[in-house]
């Protein structure tokens, strides 16, 4: 009987495309039949060479010495990083590995991490150096390196690059790479004409292209979502450099893949931004608030928290026009080094006349380990040191109202 259970158990893991879990008597967990299968789909998009994390799990020989660290970090669900709160919303991109998973590698490492039959490893999941998005139709690279130096603050700095295009292209993915991501705290891209004085302009009155925080990858827009890059057109990268103690240089690329047809929705967005709050010098558990009406109905997709060191949580609520009410997304430990993107598994309609409403708290006490200087009260600044406030989201506009970019 306990046989014929395992059997099945085994039929119906294997039916439903899971790794086997190894039970008292088995044979141990190996790398090849049973963990490969969970890194090549959960972590390799980013630990593979010439990605942005630090080791690489594409073969036994990449994995075997970091076997420990790997245990305790899935085990922690430290790995892969996620924020949300179950509880709210549910998520298209939502890396988290099952309890099954983390039983499985527990097991492997506690095993002895055995390698296992390389005739049992499956298919190696085939990707394009240096981007998450796929092999790109045009990458476009800034001209010069630019220089940073090895201490002091680097002002925001604004770079032009041409893409050279006379008509428009719909783009359906986009992935911003920055050359040196020791120094770039962040990259926003911008277009605006070709030959303008883009050093005159303000970005607010620039069109958005898309953006780049700490470890974040390329985004992939939905089926029948697009967003225009306009003929005669220079790209404007907005630059956030930080010094680490090492002068060094940068040369940032951004790399798209155009739509195939035109599309059916146009990715648009906005912010939801307080500016005027001060936090108190100490204060553990600063509250700030930020609200925006939606004045005609809008299909919200994403939403992208957005704070520096003193960022400890951040909740996204929807008002409805009939008195009700809605958590959206609610990051309860915000982590400044993974400043993700949440992509709502079905997108929510707000009618216009809704309310979107942000709250986030701030720890400026001695306790928090990031902060830079608890001693002093803080206020909104472009620099890591001082703080930032903005609930960033993506939405989509009917292509037939929407027939140049956002």
């Amino acid at each position: 009987m306990i046989i014929r259970r395992r059997i099945a158990t085994a039929a119906f893991a294997m039916a439903l495309g899971l790794p086997s879990l190894t039970h008292a008597g088995d044979s141990k967990a190996t790398f090849a039949r049973d963990v490969a299968p969970i890194f090549y789909q959960r972590c390799v998009e980013c630990h593979r060479p010439t990605m942005f994390a630090p080791m690489s799990l594409m073969t036994y020989e990449d994995a075997r010495p970091w076997a420990r660290s790997i245990k305790q970090r899935v085990v922690s669900r430290v790995m892969p990083p996620w924020g949300a709160d179950p509880a709210h919303g549910t998520f298209k991109n939502d890396p988290r590995l099952s309890q099954r998973e983390i039983d499985t590698i527990v097991a492997w490492v506690d095993g002895g991490t055995p390698k296992g039959d390389d005739a049992d490893l499956p298919a190696r999941p085939q990707f394009e150096d240096g981007w998450t998005i796929g092999k790109p139709d045009a990458v476009f690279t800034m001209a010069d390196d630019f220089p940073i130096p090895a201490a002091g603050t680097v002002p925001y700095t604004y770079v032009s690059v041409p893409t050279h295009l006379t008509e428009n292209k719909w783009i359906q993915a986009l992935e911003i790479r920055p050359g040196n991501r020791a120094v770039v705290h962040h990259v926003i891209a911008y277009t605006m004409p070709a030959g303008a004085d883009f050093k005159k302009a303000n970005p607010l009155g620039m069109t958005s292209l898309g953006g780049t925080t700490p470890n974040k990858p390329g985004v992939v827009y939905g089926s029948g979502v697009a967003k225009l890059l306009r003929g005669n057109e220079d790209i404007v990268l907005q630059m956030h450099y930080t010094p680490n103690g090492t002068a060094t240089t940068d040369r940032t690329s951004i790399a798209v893949i155009y739509a195939k047809e035109p599309p059916k929705q146009v990715q648009a967005g906005g912010m939801t931004i307080n500016v005027q709050f001060v936090i108190p010098a100490n204060a553990a558990n600063h509250e700030v608030i930020a609200s925006q009406r939606i004045v005609r109905d809008t299909v919200l997709t994403t939403m992208t928290p957005h704070m520096h060191f003193r960022g400890k949580d951040m909740t996204y609520i929807a008002h409805y026009p009939d008195g009700t009410s809605e958590t959206l997304l609610s990051v309860p430990n915000y982590d400044f080094n993974w400043q993700l993107t949440y992509e709502l598994a079905t997108p929510k309609r707000l009618p216009a006349g809704s309310r979107l409403e942000v709250v986030a708290h701030f720890d400026n006490s001695p306790s928090n380990k990031f902060n830079p200087d608890a001693s002093q009260d803080v206020r909104w600044g472009e620099q890591t040191w001082e703080e930032m406030m903005i609930g960033f989201y993506g939405s989509v506009v009917d292509a037939a109202e929407r027939t140049t970019a956002p």
